[in-house]
């Protein structure tokens, strides 16, 4: 068990806090989009690129992450203080509302540079799962995505007033810490596999796809609501992603198979 003593605030400027929840975001972000550049190198599409499509990923991300969060806890936290939708910097992002927004607009951008899409997508996932894995550790200081209370073995416990839990004290389920394992394990998986002859958007599809399933179990720890089938949000977009990628993967795999054989026949 585990009590985190640090200060979610960093210091005070009069009204101006700087806290570590954006401190880790902004790194996170900037790794990402460092990973993803030196990837796009490699792919021919050039670092340039990706350093202009920074510029329209990572708002629309940022406001799919808050979105969504926002609408998860509308009921209990938001519904009596709508204002307090707007205070990002004081945690509350969710995951696949970033990765949502995130990858429209990466889409869209594409599109209209007239880059390939699925490459684009292939190149950028290393550099996003493990920004995500980063990002989280603004969770566990925070405390906006732990999981249900626990009594052990392995918990997360508050004791300062500006951490974003339901009761200083209590432990609770260390979501964000099964999290970052499971983030650090996809990128190990795809780092490795991106050196394979695989088709374009493939890489992309084993990332998403392993984020889905795993994500879906981790979830199952958390404090989220239920929505529909005593699942959650994250849970319901998980099951949908995964219906809709796993037979997509399967049909661009033996696509490219039978477009290999065709060409050594």
């Amino acid at each position: 068990m585990i009590t985190v003593m640090l200060d979610p605030i960093i210091f005070n400027i009069g009204h101006f806090a700087l806290r570590w929840y954006g401190l880790i975001i902004v790194t996170a972000i900037s790794v990402g989009v460092w990973l993803a550049a030196r990837e796009a190198e490699r792919k021919c599409i050039g670092k340039e690129g990706i350093y202009d499509l920074v510029i329209w990923v990572v708002p629309a991300g940022l406001v799919g992450a808050r979105l969504f969060h926002v609408l998860d806890h509308w009921s209990d936290r938001f519904a009596a203080d709508p204002i307090q939708a707007f205070y990002i910097w004081e945690g509350g992002l969710a995951i696949w509302g970033g990765v949502v927004g995130g990858v429209l607009a990466g889409i869209l951008y594409a599109r209209y540079r007239g880059w390939p899409v699925a490459r684009l997508l292939d190149t950028v996932a290393p550099g996003l799962v493990l920004a995500q894995a980063i990002g989280r550790l603004a969770c566990i200081i925070t405390g906006d995505s732990v999981g249900k209370p626990t009594n052990g073995p392995f918990g997360l416990a508050y004791t300062s007033p500006n951490a974003v839990v339901p009761e200083l004290g209590v432990f609770y389920a260390p979501t964000p810490i099964y999290e970052i394992i499971m983030n650090l394990s996809i990128f190990a998986v795809i780092w490795q596999l991106r050196h394979k002859n695989l088709p374009d958007g493939a890489l992309f599809l084993i990332y998403i796809l392993l984020y889905s399933g795993l994500r879906f179990i981790i979830t199952f720890w958390s404090a989220y609501k239920t929505i529909a089938f005593n699942l959650n949000q994250s849970q319901l977009i998980s099951l949908v992603v995964l219906v809709v990628g796993l037979p997509w993967l399967v049909y661009l795999l033996r696509r490219h198979k039978n477009h290999w054989r065709s060409q050594t026949i």
